[in-house]
């Protein structure tokens, strides 16, 4: 079944689904009397990252890089043991730690060098157990900042218990291959057939339940 999950602007705290948050915050009239007071030295991409009911849309300057793009997706939703992670773009692979002879780039490049609006990425972390990023950079304004900063971002979805069907999920067996069937209240997790060890949170990120993440 699928998920669907809401979010709330972090500047005028209204609540909108996945998809209409994302023309709200082109136009929200908190936001452009907040941003005007920034100075118009170049370009500001609003970027959206999501997998599943997870996702997260925050602007960051044109000309910070790559690598700084996936230190925030890192940072927010994926280090768990400092695995290795790229993104493609234009099937081109952009590494953290690039191999010249199997066609790597670094991601030390400028966004605004192979970033505009409308283009589609990804981004992949830990090759492994891998989790997959869908990125778009979605529109582009006049503006200078700092840092990358969050607009809006899921609230955790209720996930529900896949023993009683009823209560809320709070603990994931990490060593059930039928992710189905592998979310569990307090109460059923502790009726489960799996080790207690195999248990990890349920938390907002597409990185739970995988390779002992436990989130923030």
């Amino acid at each position: 079944m699928r998920i669907q999950s809401e979010g709330v602007c972090n500047f005028c705290k209204s609540t909108f689904g996945n998809t209409a948050i994302g023309k709200h915050l082109q136009s929200c009239e908190v936001k452009v009397k907040v941003q005007s007071f920034e100075k118009n030295s170049g370009k500001v991409y609003l970027l959206k990252a999501g997998a599943g009911p997870f996702w997260v849309y925050f602007e960051v300057d044109s000309q910070n890089t790559l690598e700084k793009v996936d230190g925030f997706l890192r940072n927010l939703w994926l280090d768990c043991c400092g695995h290795m992670s790229a993104f493609t773009i234009a099937n081109q692979s952009y590494s953290v730690a690039p191999q010249g002879e199997l066609g790597d780039k670094s991601m030390k490049i400028a966004l605004k060098t192979v970033l505009f609006p409308g283009v589609a990425f990804s981004h992949e972390y830990d090759f492994g157990t891998t989790t997959y990023l869908t990125l778009k950079c979605i529109a582009e304004r006049e503006g200078g900042i700092k840092k990358i900063n969050v607009l809006a971002r899921n609230n955790l979805p209720n996930f529900l218990c896949h023993a009683c069907k009823k209560s809320s999920a709070q603990e994931i067996c990490s060593e059930c291959e039928e992710e189905e069937k592998s979310m569990f209240c307090t109460s059923c997790a502790k009726k489960h057939k799996c080790d207690e060890e195999m248990f990890l949170p349920v938390v907002n990120s597409p990185r739970m339940g995988m390779c002992g993440y436990t989130g923030e």
